[in-house]
């Protein structure tokens, strides 16, 4: 029967345990420092959704279903994972039988262990190769090489190497007939036994056996301190990622009167998991390869914003630490017990300022391209509007053009600042009527201040109206009761002009008995589906263009085709990657045959218009206009349209279209625009 003696040629295996207690002792300390630096920050229960988080693991962790994305260093990376996953299998196997009595390393299961080792331990060593060579060589500007990188290559690779050459060195001293299962090691035998004789083989084999070992060992005590953590962290950043809808932020009770402070503006304020997540980010890069503000030149690095603060994390731990040493060597019970409040101010530098710049924290446009791309769920945006909030409410810091459109938002009920009592008079003017005059229609049809106010984006609400009066629909407006949805001013970080805004526009809904709402800006969509909720405004929400494929599907709405033009269409964040909606835009313009032709930022890997995170009100005064970056792709798409769901983005497009003076040979459209045309 196939199988072979597991302790050959060693003596004094006994000593293995020794060493792998002293290994798991540094191991242990190793976590439990690194515990002790989360628990610094604030409570918070993300053991919610335990089950969906174990079926994440294995769709994301062991199937890299986000990793494989990025294809070459993805595949890499799954040599490496599965690699080690079964050499660890092996390993427990040859260790039940040998350290337990259990005598399973035989017949069919010992063959299988044999060929899967080698087969995955090649593929790691192959994936260790392509990680030095692309990190060393080829240096792309997402990797930052440290110390920690080169020594957690080295010494798997040197442990995967010496596992080969261990059972090269057996097999050349004792011919084994499996050995052929084996086949890298029956190959690394072929020139040990040509160039060694039986006593050198043998001394060969017990020291390459006792340096794997304890390198094996000083692979599971380095582990917590390294790279190497995010093994385990990762998964474990998948289990307690966020469920929801994406992006919400958290909410603040403006009639909590035990509150003293509004955002965070320390490390210690933030949740634990948010320190967690400076431990499990893998320095990657992939948040920062699809930033549109690190890409279009600007200092904003979300990697850098992460990997900062867990060094701010450090440095505070040590400075709670020496304040509880010393609160213990005065013998301050209170002292001590003080320390380790987030409200004592420690010898640290200031988190917004010197660690994370101001501007940084003004040029993410809250696209969250960052955390669609990350493999192990980092979490970024939330915490920019944490520190935005606590600039704006605490500090009365922000950039002058915001100031504007706050006083806008606040006077008159929109960013433009028009009268708001002109809100009603485009609409009144296509025949709409207000729920005041028609309480009994079905839906609510919410225009959004650009789709009232904006010249550009009236054209837009005249398409729809005219395609839902078309199609039958019953739908009335607020009029003059509707106010700005308030997105701009919660993601610039005025929670309480938000809070005022979401709180009237409510109450006036409620009023009318609203439960269907068709919009057609993504931010309002958003922010009426997923975030009134927390203001206890649950109604149902649908975008334009879900609601226009249902109404054609429904037979409700006939079109004509157009013939002989393609089109290209830019998916908004805020209605791709916050709420998952790309098919059906695409679908509504391939009813009306047009020839679909994609940019090069597509999907969830779209390039931001440059306008979301309340910066459609702000100028961009650092690198290249995220805007014009955007157009540039639309143009190279050599289409006849570009189109659009999205007023923010149409502006955006329509002003990049103009820099170059390309307004002839390209028309940027919303899609309801485009279909008012086949009526």
């Amino acid at each position: 029967m196939a199988t072979r003696q597991v302790y050959w040629n060693i003596e004094g295996e006994h000593w293995l345990y020794l060493f792998f207690i002293i290994a798991l002792i540094f191991f242990g300390y190793g976590v439990y420092k690194r515990v002790s630096l989360w628990k610094l920050g604030q409570p918070e229960n993300r053991w919610k959704n335990l089950w969906q988080g174990i079926k994440d693991i294995i769709v994301y962790g062991f199937g890299h279903k986000r990793i494989l994305k990025d294809s070459y260093p993805g595949i890499m990376h799954l040599c490496i994972f599965w690699g080690f996953v079964f050499l660890a299998f092996a390993t427990a196997m040859i260790t039940l039988q040998a350290d337990f009595g259990l005598q399973i390393f035989h017949g069919w299961l010992y063959l299988f262990i044999k060929l899967t080792a080698n087969l995955f331990g090649l593929a790691a060593i192959l994936g260790i190769l392509i990680a030095a060579y692309r990190r060393y060589i080829q240096r792309p500007d997402r990797l930052d090489n440290k110390t920690d990188d080169a020594i957690t290559l080295a010494l798997i690779f040197i442990i995967l190497l010496t596992g080969f050459l261990i059972e090269g060195a057996r097999i050349a001293a004792a011919p084994d007939p499996w050995a052929g299962w084996g086949f890298i090691g029956q190959w690394l035998s072929i020139p040990l036994k040509a160039s060694l004789n039986q006593a050198q083989l043998l001394s060969l084999h017990r020291f390459l056996w006792w340096f794997h070992l304890l390198l094996a060992m000083s692979f599971i005590a380095y582990f917590p301190y390294s790279k190497l953590f995010h093994v385990l962290l990762g998964p474990l950043n998948m289990v307690f990622r966020n469920r929801g809808p994406m992006g919400i932020p958290e909410l603040i009770d403006f009639e909590d009167e035990s509150l003293e402070t509004f955002g965070k503006s320390r490390l210690r304020e933030f949740s634990w998991k948010t320190l967690f997540n400076t431990d499990a980010c893998l320095r990657c890069g992939r948040c920062q390869d699809n930033c549109p503000a690190y890409l279009s030149g600007k200092h904003l690095n979300p990697k850098k914003i992460i990997q900062d603060m867990r060094v701010l994390m450090e440095e505070t731990g040590t400075a709670v630490k020496a304040a509880q040493k010393d609160a213990l060597a005065n013998q301050t019970a209170e002292a001590e017990t003080a320390a380790t409040e987030e409200t004592v101010e420690l010898p640290v530098r200031s988190l917004i300022g010197e660690v994370i710049p101001e501007e940084d924290l003004w040029s993410c446009t809250t696209c969250r391209a960052c955390e669609q791309q990350c493999p192990v769920f980092v979490e970024h945006v939330d915490k920019t509007i944490d520190m935005r909030r606590h600039l704006v409410l605490m500090e009365s810091r922000f950039p002058a053009e915001a100031q504007l459109a706050f006083r806008n938002m606040e006077n008159n009920g929109n960013p433009w600042g028009i009268g708001w009592t002109s809100r009603v008079d485009f609409l009144k003017g296509l025949g709409v009527k207000t729920f005041e005059e028609d309480p009994t229609a079905e839906y609510l049809y919410w225009p959004g201040c650009s789709g009232a106010f904006d010249a550009r984006n009236q054209k837009v609400s005249a398409a729809l109206v005219k395609l839902l009066q078309t199609a039958g629909v019953h739908f009335a407006i607020l009029g003059n009761e509707e106010k700005c949805c308030g997105d701009s001013a919660r993601k610039l970080g005025n929670e309480y002009l938000f809070y005022t805004l979401a709180s009237e526009n409510i109450e006036v809904m409620k009023g009318y008995g609203v439960k269907k709402i068709i919009t057609q800006c993504p931010h309002c969509f958003n922010i009426l589906k997923n975030e009134y909720p927390q203001f206890n405004g649950n109604f149902e929400v649908v975008h334009h263009s879900t609601f226009l494929l249902e109404l054609i599907k429904s037979g409700k709405l006939k079109l004509n085709n157009i013939s002989g033009k393609s089109i290209t269409y830019h998916d908004s964040c805020y209605l791709g990657r916050y709420n998952q909606i790309y098919a059906q835009p695409r679908e509504l313009l391939k009813i009306v045959g047009l020839e679909i032709k994609e940019m090069a930022h597509t999907g969830e890997k779209s390039f931001c218009c440059g306008a979301g995170g309340g910066r459609m009100w702000l100028e961009e005064h650092e690198g290249k206009r995220i805007n014009v970056m955007r157009t540039n792709e639309a143009i190279a798409a050599k289409t006849d349209y570009v189109g659009t769901a999205c007023p923010f983005c149409l502006t955006m497009i329509v002003d990049g279209i103009a820099s170059h003076e390309a307004g002839e040979a390209l028309k940027a459209l919303d899609i309801s625009e485009i279909l008012e045309g086949c009526i």
